[in-house]
């Protein structure tokens, strides 16, 4: 039995609606942003149906576990995440308890963030066709998984429509500075080795990952979602080969169950199976506790 899921907060919060993505859905305070995680999950630039139960609380829980982590190395947006503040804001407090999170308002910056550890998805495909990735060029003979003596820095241009356009490092440059490029970069390998050291030692490899930043008062802040499986490429160490396709410590069992069916990838597709479903749940709260040593109340 799959246990309730949410797909919106539309109905929950007395506030306006000023953005709604695949997941998280952004509401003007005023003073401040509330952004609810939903259970919402995409596959192939598609929605899908069911939700899948106790993601956007991963989500949410994670981001802020890994926001606390981080302060020594840079600020953030984070308010707080405690549902009972918001009063009369949020209609059902029990319904969108864990997937809360109340921000300051930040200016983004209209980059992502990514830096690579090893080669591998995107990054090998680019290898494979130009040996580059973003620009950067790399060694003949390098093979799908191997590890990057030094992580790469890849950023991408953000679109609100369609997908993220991959940049060099010095087009990112040219469109918001070099200073400032520069910054980002820094903080971003920075942050990626911080969180690889610490999945080290929970058995997990961080293989890459993604970031976003904002600005709030000129100073540079750490923004949306860090290290979730939304966000970043977890492996289980003991999954690690070179040369094969590592089943990744996200939503694999939806991306697998796709590719097994006749889908076109051009239309909206059929419901998951609840087996689907629940073992994506499952994937979304072992990773929350292998990181956090927690557990979701409710799980």
């Amino acid at each position: 039995m799959i246990s309730q899921a949410i797909t919106t907060a539309v109905d929950l919060v007395n506030a306006p609606l000023i953005y709604k993505g695949k997941v998280r859905e952004l509401y003007d305070l005023g003073e401040h942003y509330l952004i609810v995680v939903t259970d919402r999950i995409s596959a192939f630039d598609y929605v899908l149906d069911p939700p899948v139960p106790h993601k956007g609380e991963v989500l949410n829980r994670l981001s802020a576990f890994w926001f606390g982590q981080t302060t020594h190395l840079i600020d953030n947006h984070v308010v707080h995440i405690d549902v009972d503040q918001l009063g009369d804001i949020v209609r059902d407090k029990d319904a969108l308890r864990n997937r809360i999170m109340v921000t300051r308002k930040a200016q983004r910056i209209d980059m992502e963030c990514v830096v690579r550890g090893y080669i591998t998805g995107g990054g090998w495909r680019q290898y494979q066709e130009t040996g580059q990735v973003n620009g950067i060029d790399l060694p003949e003979g390098l093979r799908k998984n191997g590890v990057f003596p030094n992580p790469l820095f890849t950023p991408a241009a953000k679109n609100d429509i369609g997908h993220d356009e991959d940049i060099s490092f010095d087009e990112m440059k040219n469109r918001i500075g070099a200073e400032l490029a520069e910054e980002l970069k820094a903080k971003s390998i920075q942050l990626y080795e911080y969180a690889r050291h610490y999945c080290d030692q929970h058995d997990i490899i961080l293989a890459d990952c993604k970031f976003e930043f904002g600005l709030i008062d000129g100073k540079v802040v750490l923004i949306d979602e860090i290290f979730t499986p939304d966000s970043s490429r977890f492996w289980a160490k003991n999954n690690y080969a070179l040369d094969i396709e590592i089943d990744s410590m996200d939503k694999e069992p939806v991306r697998s169950y796709l590719a097994g069916t006749d889908w076109d990838k051009n239309s909206q597709p059929d419901p998951l199976p609840d087996a689907v479903v629940q073992a994506t749940s499952d994937r979304y709260l072992s990773i929350y506790q292998k990181l956090t040593g927690g557990q979701l109340v409710g799980s």
